[in-house]
């Protein structure tokens, strides 16, 4: 059974080296703007909210442009896989839901891991929809 071959160029290692690199930085910039003042990791969910919106936008962006070509590759491997990929965490958001549970405060636990998985999901939808809009030539969209 043939297979198709896989590539691995080390200009997109690069590009996703580049974009986790700057994600992870600006997601430590919005944690040391928004320090945690109660029990709820508040910058960690408008992280993982805006990325979400941010990634629908951006792949629902680019695949409504035709098919992929090197430089929409190249953007999606940027922004995509590597800031978006850096900037939002998963790993934390499992933590400190964990962290919430174990300092009795379950029913904050649930509505934070719930309510994040949630909204990122609608995030993500509103972002799908923004990035199908087109725009005219005058500039308006559709």
């Amino acid at each position: 059974m043939p297979t198709q071959g896989f590539t691995l160029r080390p200009i997109e290692l690069l590009l996703v080296f580049a974009g986790g690199s700057a994600g992870t930085a600006s997601r430590l910039a919005v944690s040391l703007l928004l320090p945690q003042q109660g029990p709820l990791p508040v910058a960690i969910l408008l992280v993982n909210l805006a990325g979400a919106l941010a990634l629908g936008w951006l792949l629902t962006a680019l695949a409504a442009r035709g098919p992929e070509t090197t430089r929409r590759k190249k953007l999606r491997l940027l922004l995509g896989t590597g800031f978006m990929g850096g900037f939002t965490t998963y790993s934390a958001l499992a933590t400190d839901t964990m962290l919430l549970f174990t300092q009795g405060s379950t029913a904050i636990g649930l509505a934070y891991g719930l309510g994040t998985v949630l909204l990122g999901a609608f995030a993500t939808w509103v972002g799908m929809l923004l990035g199908t809009r087109r725009r005219t030539p005058q500039g308006d969209a559709k």
